[in-house]
């Protein structure tokens, strides 16, 4: 067997950690845009990272317009602002979509390259800017991966995937996600089981080391997604979350996520529906669908979150967790209709880059069958 793994080269998990960034990053840059986005900034989280970025002389300018589900407008006017600001280096703190926009701020700040240019894998051309991140939830573990999404100007998600969207330094936090409203942590906690159990099951890349980690990841989110929604000031529980997520992050940055990610976009790019959420519709289907070819590796991670090794089991225990956890489970919640399956159905399949790793061929028909199963 061959393969190979990837992921940053420093990755600092500490609580507290995020009020000595200044300390962390002023060797890396002076004039840093640092992105995150209003909800942040709300919680009252950014305070002590920006005044120990202050501390250390550094001169930050504040992007604060990121949006979920990025748009390819947003990201353009974010490399302009901080091309005007004459960064030198790019900071992402916040959940996914602020992670993301950072990561492609880093590659495109000094490029001559389009955000267009850089659409799908391998495009990225040239190095980037420096690169710090960190999460404020347990969930999308975009901290440690090479991954960017974006809605396209025609209402597509579109990923831009290179290693130069690797951080130099993630800076895992769990202090950061106390904060996080319950429905948040139910939804970013079951997006990162998805990547655990996808990268897990990945047809092409999956491999010892990223099988390790989804198993691991998935066993500490499993057993501690309840206590954490119930229990929102567990430092523990939200500690095992975050450790979980990054995990799962390192985990399908290397054996990647297929057909639950594929479904679940046209959710997010039609409709706004939170990508968990959109995670957590569409995993039962998809699990049920490909147990006919993935039993085996499905019974084998019963055990991890503490059922009967069985596929079936297995898949109950998710489902199961998913409803405890109050998310939607039916598209009709979050405002879809029959109608609107078969432009869901067209734009799932078409996406490629997620399919192909599916452990069972997904066709059009199976795909509308699949979203007609949770309406």
């Amino acid at each position: 067997m061959g393969f190979s793994f990837k992921t940053p080269p420093h990755i600092l998990f500490e609580r507290g950690s995020a009020s000595q960034l200044g300390k962390l990053v002023g060797d890396r840059m002076k004039r840093p845009v640092f992105v995150t986005d209003a909800g942040v900034i709300a919680a009252g989280l950014v305070g002590g990272a920006l005044e120990s970025l202050r501390e250390a002389g550094l001169e930050v300018f504040v992007y604060d317009k990121v949006v979920a589900d990025p748009p390819a407008a947003t990201i353009r006017d974010a490399v302009a602002a901080a091309r005007e600001h004459g960064a030198d280096g790019v900071i992402g703190f916040g959940g996914g979509s602020s992670l993301d926009t950072a990561k492609l701020i880093a590659v495109l700040l000094e490029s001559d390259q389009s955000l267009e240019d850089i659409y799908g894998v391998g495009n990225v051309k040239g190095m980037r800017s420096p690169l710090v991140l960190l999460p404020t939830t347990a969930g999308t573990g975009s901290e440690v991966t090479a991954i960017s999404i974006v809605t396209s100007d025609d209402l597509k998600k579109i990923g831009v995937v290179s290693d130069q969207l690797f951080a130099d330094l993630a800076i895992v936090d769990p202090m950061l996600t106390l904060t996080a409203p319950r429905g948040v942590t139910a939804a970013t906690g079951i997006d990162a089981m998805v990547h655990a159990i996808e990268a897990y099951t990945s047809k092409l890349l999956r491999n010892p080391v990223s099988g390790a980690l989804a198993r691991e990841g998935l066993r500490l989110l499993a057993g501690n997604l309840l206590q954490a929604c119930e229990h929102p000031d567990d430092i523990e529980a939200r500690e095992a979350m975050s450790i979980g997520a990054t995990l799962a992050g390192q985990a399908f940055s290397n054996a990647p996520v297929a057909a639950v990610h594929a479904m679940a976009y046209p959710l997010g790019a039609l409709f706004h529906v939170p990508h968990g959420v959109s995670n957590a519709l569409m995993l039962s289907p998809v699990l049920r669908f490909n147990a006919e070819v993935a039993a085996k590796d499905y019974a084998d991670l019963g055990p991890v979150v503490g059922v009967a090794e069985t596929a079936n089991a297995f898949i109950d225990h998710m489902v199961g967790l998913c409803a405890k956890s109050g998310t939607p489970l039916k598209l009709t919640e979050v405002g879809v209709n029959h109608n609107d399956l078969p432009k869901m159905a067209e734009d799932a399949v078409k996406n490629e880059r997620l399919m192909k790793n599916n452990p069972r061929e997904v066709t059009y028909d199976d795909a509308l069958a699949l979203y007609e199963e949770v309406l």
